[in-house]
């Protein structure tokens, strides 16, 4: 009888392996090749300095927290972080706003030349950022704008705004127009009917544009490195990059700033990632 069972748990195995061997090979290598320059970091971030170059073994033998310590509190990233955030939150706030009212009249209102309209953010948002950094540069210094957080959450926020504008866009005109019509046969101005009807409704869509933008801002480089050029207004990337080193590449401190500078944008999206779902499956769904 054992004998019968482990024959019919082999032959299931096969039959699986046949079924689902070359999905899960794809899956398996697809996931490895994602996470595996983190994982490196991560044990690169635990070895001591002399066993940075030590290959193997590939577990280090031994773990230390120096690199977190330096990084942390011998550093200017924590204001780095700081800074990081006070740019993410502001130009997720000016985005997610104005993008919901541009969206809210392009989804509701009778105006002429909307496809106009959303072609053109659209074909604003494929411009490279290196394509305007330079004139990007010249009016942020003639406006005094020039080494401050608020140029570079400015600049995040409108090369943000198109993409708000598209997903949100399509996330009002997913929802009942009976209900906008009752709204206003009940009164109600298109403000009113937007602030009181609309919105709550499209909370989903909101978050899920508000993390987007809020990633995009945390992550972006360019801007931010031409914009900026005092370590108190440095965001995380660009300390990150401009990490110092006197006499060699510090990889050990460079492995703990890149995680450290990682984990909060990863909880986000992990935290968060049925309500992004839902939020693009209920945009894409006729309500």
């Amino acid at each position: 009888m054992m004998r019968g069972h482990d024959d019919q748990a082999g032959f299931t195995m096969m039959i699986w392996i046949r079924t689902h061997g070359f999905t899960a090979c794809v899956l398996l290598f697809v996931g490895l090749f994602c996470l595996g320059p983190v994982l490196w970091q991560a044990v690169t971030s635990l070895k001591p300095d002399q066993d940075l170059v030590r290959l193997p073994p590939l577990i280090p033998e031994r773990v230390t927290s120096v690199h977190y310590d330096r990084v942390l509190l011998q550093s200017s990233l924590p204001r780095s972080l700081a800074n990081s955030m006070v740019v993410a939150a502001s130009a997720t706030v000016t985005a997610i706003v104005v993008g919901a009212f541009c969206a809210f009249a392009l989804a509701r209102l009778p105006i002429a030349g909307k496809s106009v309209i959303l072609g053109v953010a659209l074909v604003t948002s494929m411009f490279p950022p290196i394509a305007v950094i330079s004139p990007l540069y010249l009016l942020m210094r003639e406006f005094g704008l020039r080494d401050t957080l608020v140029a570079v959450g400015l600049t995040h926020a409108v090369y943000s705004l198109p993409l708000a504008v598209w997903l949100l866009t399509s996330f009002f005109q997913q929802l009942p127009k009976e209900l906008y019509q009752a709204a206003r046969i009940d009164g109600c101005t298109p403000l009113q009917a937007l602030l009181t009807v609309m919105l709550p409704l499209a909370r989903p869509g909101l978050a899920v544009a508000a993390l987007l933008v809020f990633i995009y801002s945390w992550n972006e480089f360019m801007f931010a490195l031409t914009l900026t050029a005092s370590d108190t207004t440095r965001t995380a990337p660009v300390a990150v990059a401009l990490f110092p080193g006197l006499y060699e590449i510090p990889w050990g401190d460079l492995a703990a700033a890149s995680l450290v500078v990682t984990l909060p944008v990863a909880a986000l999206a992990l935290a968060f990632q049925r309500h992004i779902i839902a939020g693009l499956t209920a945009g894409s769904v006729k309500g």
